[in-house]
């Protein structure tokens, strides 16, 4: 385990959340993920990190993988300006991370509050998600509660929209 899945899964042990970790080779897509067999394992989840139109609110929108994310509706929902896809420069400032590794887990190293997070209502009550641990060479699987557990503990409240 490196230091950055370490970093998370302390975080994890600190507040008592049940998780299980599946090792694999870097993947970038969800079609990786897939012929690895990794999606057999449970319900992974595909994350969009998303910036307004002036780049003053940023959103880490997290959706089931089969999923589509319509960005026009999805700017009604959340009453923001015209959304499009963040740079790379602006993933690493406000969650360090890269292409590849984005995950709600990347509240994490979000101290100031800067993104607001965003989950689809369909993932409410699953058991069994699959995100990253802050770099794309592993997946955690854990419960959406859980999720909820920790974007409360770090002050990142949810918002739910329907995609």
């Amino acid at each position: 385990m490196n230091m950055i899945q370490k970093a998370v899964t302390d975080a994890l042990d600190s507040l008592d959340i049940d998780y299980e970790i599946t090792e694999h080779p870097p993947v970038y897509t969800i079609d990786e993920m897939k012929n690895l067999g990794i999606t057999h394992k449970g319900d992974v989840v595909k994350n969009l990190f998303l910036r307004d139109a002036k780049g003053k609110r940023h959103f880490l929108v997290v959706l089931d993988k089969d999923k589509r994310a319509d960005l026009k509706a999805l700017q009604e929902q959340l009453s923001c300006s015209k959304l499009s896809f963040a740079s790379e420069e602006r993933l690493k400032k406000h969650l360090g991370l890269f292409r590849g590794s984005v995950t709600p887990l990347g509240i994490l190293n979000d101290a100031q509050g800067m993104v607001e997070l965003v989950f689809d209502r369909d993932l409410i009550g699953r058991r069994r998600l699959g995100v990253h641990p802050n770099e794309n060479t592993a997946t955690i699987w854990i419960s959406f509660d859980n999720l909820k557990k920790i974007s409360q503990a770090f002050h990142h409240p949810i918002q739910y929209v329907s995609l």
